[in-house]
């Protein structure tokens, strides 16, 4: 988690501040974005709810699923919400209850706590694990106005 995102507009830093407010306000809750991978030559897609945080999503789901898999033949990875469209790089953060995901699995819970308890999480496997989207590029429109977004890690 200690990694810092900056963003490159090509125009003020007003957009700077004024597309970060967007995208808090947008998916810095629990939300659901399409997460698209390649299964080899065919795209797979699907909605996941997510979290958005520093230029990353991130998002709770099972080590062995077909996402997973296609992110580790090929890491890089599309998504799209709420008037917004990027690319990124899919990582297995590994196990949720691991020691170096303490940190960011106790904000999950809590953003994710309207059906976290709820059965569908198992923290009791090992395979029950957090992905990270670090994005890379994204298109965010906000009442007319496009942002052109780079994300630097």
């Amino acid at each position: 988690m200690g990694k810092k995102t900056t963003l490159n507009f090509r125009d003020s830093a007003s957009d700077i501040s004024k597309a970060l407010e967007v995208m808090i306000e947008r998916f810095g809750h629990d939300t659901l974005i399409s997460l698209a991978t390649m299964d080899g030559n065919i795209p797979a897609v699907r909605i996941v709810n997510s979290y958005y945080e520093n230029g990353a999503f991130y998002t709770i789901t099972y080590a062995l699923s077909n996402k997973m898999r296609q992110i580790e033949t090929n890491s890089t990875v599309a998504i799209c919400g709420e008037w917004f469209t990027a690319h990124g790089v899919g990582e297995n953060m590994g196990y949720v209850c691991g020691e170096q995901n303490a940190e960011i699995i106790r904000r999950l819970r809590n953003v994710f706590s309207a059906w976290y308890s709820n059965g569908h999480i198992d923290e009791g496997d090992p395979n029950t694990i957090i992905l990270c989207i670090r994005l890379s590029d994204a298109v965010l429109f906000n009442h007319g106005t496009r942002f052109n977004i780079e994300f630097n890690a």
